[in-house]
């Protein structure tokens, strides 16, 4: 285990025949897990021939550290392997693992293809619908087009509303976000009858007077005013846009110290268990 106090820098080389995504999430949640480690990490997607894997450990010789690779190829793999033991590094199949458990459970062997998981298939053209959508009705836009998304976030200004809309598109999951502003007329639409699950973003006011106070001092924001950055009044900011979610009877989650993937994540559960409770509805009528 890493002392407090004493960083440990390390390379960490991430090989896949895909894009990679899978390798740097489980690389950045195992990574969490750890701390005084800093990890400079060297992403190696798209390998697909075993030549590929002798240029990349030209560079990792030079830069000897752990090894992670999602390769189905049997040749790549194995010229990984060979070259990594030669040099007496470590490196893992972090997949190996789960595609093996899953092709006991289901008594078939899995299909050695590179990047399966990005196939342009229905889940990849709804994930496209999906962002499209959601960059359209950014910050209150096409607001008369509410009724066509699958969740709406609703929140002051600097709770994350644009990044957490975007992950959750990439969900497959259509996301408008509305600006609460004081004072300012909300959408006709959010008190109409909608399909979309609504949920209202906070966040501690003393944050979100830090957050703006940085974003004005790097760029102009047409609307800002004292009033931003004033305590006073973004608690009454943060007050009101609670009793306007709590009127409508929607979630509110404080995201003070939530990543955007932790405010996702409590989204798309309060969605899953949302759907579930509607499926058993339909059931019993």
């Amino acid at each position: 285990m890493t002392r407090p106090g004493k960083p440990r820098r390390f390379d960490l080389h991430l090989v896949s025949d895909a894009t990679g995504e899978t390798l740097e999430a489980i690389a950045k949640a195992a990574l969490a897990q750890f701390e005084g480690v800093d990890a400079h990490k060297h992403l190696w997607p798209m390998v697909r021939t075993p030549r590929q894997m002798h240029r990349i450990f030209e560079f990792i010789e030079e830069r000897p550290g752990l090894i992670l690779y999602t390769l189905v190829n049997e040749d790549i793999r194995r010229a990984l392997v060979e070259r990594a033991e030669a040099l007496k590094l470590t490196h893992v199949s972090v997949l190996d693992p789960v595609i093996t458990a899953l092709a006991h459970h289901l008594g078939v062997p899995a299909r050695g293809l590179p990047g399966r998981q990005h196939a342009m298939d229905a889940g990849y053209f709804r994930r496209i619908e999906a962002l499209h959508y959601t960059m359209a009705h950014d910050d209150g836009l096409l607001a008369h087009d509410l009724a066509a998304a699958d969740i709406i976030l609703v929140g002051v200004s600097r709770t994350s509303k644009t990044p957490t809309s975007i992950y959750l598109a990439n969900k497959g999951l259509k996301t408008a976000n509305v600006p609460f502003v004081p004072g300012a007329p909300m959408p006709q639409e959010l008190d109409s009858p909608l399909d979309a699950l609504i949920v209202g973003l906070t966040a501690a006011p003393e944050r979100l007077v830090q957050i703006r106070s940085q974003r004005m001092d790097g760029e102009e924001i047409a609307h800002a005013t004292r009033d931003y950055t004033d305590l006073a009044r973004v608690r009454e900011e943060v007050r009101e846009c609670r009793r306007y979610c709590a009127a409508h009877g929607w979630p509110v989650i404080d995201v003070t110290r939530r990543s955007i993937e932790e405010t996702a994540a409590a989204i798309l559960k309060i969605h899953q268990e949302r759907a579930h409770r509607r499926r058993q509805q339909e059931a019993g009528s």
